[in-house]
């Protein structure tokens, strides 16, 4: 399994197992293993005062989808850790954690070409913004939806560790100029690591960052469409 002409071709089963992410709202703490592929079936939200841990390694596929739905439960794969929730994704060198489309089996079936097929990933923090309000409401998310509020007043705000991750083929359409970005921050906060990221073959931005104080480094966006 992963070495041999027909593993790499796709011609022998996966040796990762399979799990469905089906629930949209994930509460208190998940720890998702190297050993699976998570698919994202649709819009899930970290909560507030949720955490998910990542293990180097691990691969996260969002399905594709229409996006037409006007709730917060859209029909398309794509992350969000809400305001208060938190992500440890704290991949290595050798050992990435890839979030990517349901249709590239990691082999090179996909190229730089091949946007749009999935969300992407939202963290949401309560860090200053220049709005009037001091928060916004996120794109790529329905206005009426409270679930994409970011903002606040403060700037330490800690949304976790985001390091050494790939985030290829995402930036769902929802909307003329509501489209997902590979990696989109709201009011994240100095008190977040993100770093070591790459954003390859979106079809929006590949970071795209909404106020926060945030201090990410070593951000590679490569192929993007904006």
């Amino acid at each position: 399994h992963g070495w041999s002409a027909r593993s790499l071709d796709g011609f022998l089963p996966s040796r990762y197992n399979v799990f469905y992410v089906s629930t949209p709202y994930l509460y208190g703490t998940y720890n998702w293993s190297a050993t699976n592929v998570y698919i994202l079936t649709g819009f899930t939200y970290v909560m507030s005062n949720a955490v998910l841990n990542i293990e180097p390694g691990t691969v996260i596929k969002g399905v594709s989808g229409t996006g037409t739905s006007s709730s917060a439960a859209n029909d398309f794969g794509c992350l969000f850790v809400c305001r208060g929730g938190k992500i440890n994704a704290s991949g290595t060198a050798a050992a990435p954690i890839v979030f990517t489309a349901e249709a590239d089996n990691l082999n090179g079936n996909l190229g730089q070409s091949d946007r749009g097929l999935w969300g992407g990933v939202v963290i949401l923090g309560r860090a200053r913004t220049n709005t009037a309000s001091g928060q916004g409401n996120i794109e790529g998310i329905p206005t009426t939806e409270p679930l994409g509020l970011y903002g606040g007043s403060d700037d330490n705000d800690n949304s976790g560790v985001f390091r050494y991750v790939s985030i290829r083929h995402a930036g769902s359409l929802l909307g003329p100029n509501n489209e997902l970005n590979g990696l989109t921050m709201g009011g994240v906060g100095a008190g977040t690591t993100i770093e070591y990221v790459e954003v390859f073959a979106n079809a929006d931005d590949g970071f795209e960052w909404f106020g926060g104080t945030v201090n990410g480094k070593y951000l590679v966006s490569a192929f993007n469409d904006d």
